[in-house]
């Protein structure tokens, strides 16, 4: 396989194998590509805990317009430049 890359990904692999991380840069990128498989990106169950909250404080009512918000910050961010 035959794969062409940006200039600036070519020269950050190849000194990555001059500082020894990597024993040539076939083996970096294998190694790299790899460890992104293992990422599950799609994998977003450690936001359930989050969304759970946040509609259980909507369910309860804990809530503000954008207008609101933009007023409580503008009237905190006005006691820092005081």
């Amino acid at each position: 396989m035959t794969i062409t890359l940006p200039r600036e990904q070519q020269e950050w692999l190849e000194s990555q194998v001059k500082a020894g991380l990597y024993g040539s840069i076939d083996e970096a990128v294998a190694s790299i590509l790899a460890e992104h498989m293992r990422l599950d990106i799609d994998d977003l169950s450690w936001a359930r805990p989050l969304v759970d909250e946040a509609r259980a404080s909507i369910a309860r009512g804990e809530v503000m317009t954008l207008d609101e918000y933009r007023a409580r910050m503008e009237q905190r961010f006005g006691k820092l430049e005081r």
